[in-house]
């Protein structure tokens, strides 16, 4: 894998060296349903982890794509912030791209297995290796935005 591996990172503060922080993650598991599963107790403890996780990351906005796997690994989040969703088109990541490469402040996002890779990359972030679609919740894409130059890392998060 070419991108860093940590357990923590630093938050970077956003200033007018940092123009953004994106935290960048794939929904938590899942039901077995087919059509627009709900997260298992084992994706609502890790929408709880992630909830701890950002505890003193200071959220500026929050996208969620309208599924309900998504919106629920959000949940805790929001809650805990007392944020909105935003809720943005999975099928078109340029346009989310865009809008947040225009936008400041720490970002969650959060997506899928084949979103969050892919929109790690249009943001100027690594994608790491592929996330293996039964069995990996539990990465965290950490992109710090300075005008042109991008940091990335990816960590893990809870159990």
């Amino acid at each position: 894998m070419s991108c860093t591996v940590q357990k923590s990172a630093q938050e970077a503060p956003v200033n007018a060296e940092t123009n953004a922080v994106y935290y960048l993650v794939r929904h938590a598991e899942k039901t077995t349903e087919k059509d627009n599963p709900g997260l298992t107790e084992a994706g609502y403890k890790r929408a709880e982890d992630l909830s701890v996780r950002l505890t003193d990351v200071p959220l500026t906005k929050i996208y969620s794509s309208d599924y309900i796997r998504t919106r629920d690994t959000a949940a805790p989040v929001l809650k805990a912030k007392k944020k909105h969703l935003a809720i943005y088109d999975p099928r078109d990541l340029e346009s989310l791209a865009t809008k947040l490469l225009n936008e400041r402040g720490h970002i969650l996002v959060v997506g899928h297995s084949n979103t969050t890779p892919p929109l790690s990359k249009l943001l100027g972030g690594q994608a790491g290796e592929p996330i293996i679609e039964a069995t990996e919740y539990n990465r965290l894409y950490i992109i710090t935005r300075n005008g042109n130059a991008v940091k990335s890392v990816i960590e893990t998060f809870g159990e």
